[in-house]
């Protein structure tokens, strides 16, 4: 590594998830690009010892592959951790992933020539949920996960590539947002007038996470955040539903709950609940009979979940005076 500079650098954010960290390091290890051609640094600002024994510790480190830099323990959004780390990197291209990717082995090999086809724009990847956990996918009631068929609009940083020279020039990730922040860069880039393409060659595989009804909603008041960045960038609104709604199902969630109340006076009023119960009702449990039950089961709790995010969005909408739900 010492003889040249390297080509790509791929830029990790953490916090807390080493086990998830040690997959994502152990896939780099496998690329088919060789490792004299780029780095990988991870920005984290993880509370327990882990993260730094596995940083110091890793393959990757020893032979000089991998960098870090730590943070002060839970005082980073992801902008600040991807911010310290790109900006320590020495190649000309950086490639962005997260620390719940576990990328195949041609995944370095691939974005470095996407990138190298369209130089000086921003080159966006697929992403898929991981094979290997396809089971949680199908069996639990709430997952996280990502799906993404480029180019989407909001240029998700689980997969993205950037030159380097346009992150200095757009001032990297915005550090105040704990939402939209990947969104907010490629609108910023976008403005000064680089290109924004799709490489969908450029394949990573995304944990599927199961979660709880409880953790969904409680987990739902951080994108009050969202309103800020259409705040910031206007342009984004047209990508959403309406220009006002996040989510086709929070359209159609207050005329469910509308046609709820009502029906105390005409059972009539159930059908203004149709097409949200239409939107919102899970298609992965498939068509028989049982599929079919168990996903109208878990329309109160999808229902839950969307009420909260909304009333998030309705929050920020007010602290931000930027109206969207």
């Amino acid at each position: 590594m010492a003889g040249r500079a390297p080509e790509i650098a791929v830029v990790v954010p953490s916090h807390d998830r080493p086990l998830r960290l040690r997959w994502l390091l152990n896939a780099l290890e496998d690329q088919t690009l060789p490792p004299d051609r780029w780095e990988v640094i991870v920005g984290h600002d993880s509370s327990g010892p882990e993260t730094e024994q596995l940083l110091t510790g890793h393959p990757l480190a020893r032979a000089g592959v991998l960098r870090h830099v730590a943070l002060a323990p839970g005082t980073a959004p992801p902008g600040r951790n991807r911010n310290a780390a790109w900006r320590l990197a020495r190649a000309p291209i950086v490639a962005f992933t997260d620390d719940d990717c576990r990328p195949p082995p041609d995944w370095l090999e691939n974005a470095l020539a996407a990138a190298r086809r369209h130089p000086g724009a921003i080159v966006q990847g697929s992403t898929m949920p991981d094979p290997e956990e396809a089971q949680i996918g199908r069996h639990a009631p709430h997952v996280l996960t990502q799906s993404i068929w480029p180019p989407r609009p909001w240029a998700q940083a689980c997969n993205i590539v950037y030159p380097r020279e346009l992150l200095e020039r757009c001032g990297g990730f915005p550090e105040d947002m704990f939402v939209g922040e990947d969104t907010a860069l490629a609108e910023a880039a976008r403005a000064l007038g680089a290109l924004y393409v799709a490489a969908p060659e450029v394949v990573t595989q995304h944990a599927i996470e199961e979660s709880t009804l409880y953790g969904l909603v409680r987990g739902a008041w951080r994108w009050q955040g969202l309103p800020l960045l259409i705040h910031r960038h206007p342009r984004i609104r047209q990508e959403f539903v309406l220009s006002h709604f996040w989510k086709r199902t929070h359209v159609w969630a207050p005329f469910a709950a509308a046609g709820i109340v009502l029906m105390r006076r005409s059972r009539l009023a159930v059908l203004l609940a149709l097409p949200y119960v239409a939107h919102a009702t899970p298609t992965h449990h498939g068509q028989q009979p049982r599929g079919r039950i168990r996903s109208a089961l878990e329309l109160p709790g999808r229902f839950a979940i969307d009420a909260s995010e909304m009333l998030a969005l309705a929050w920020g909408s007010i602290k931000h005076r930027t109206p969207f739900l």
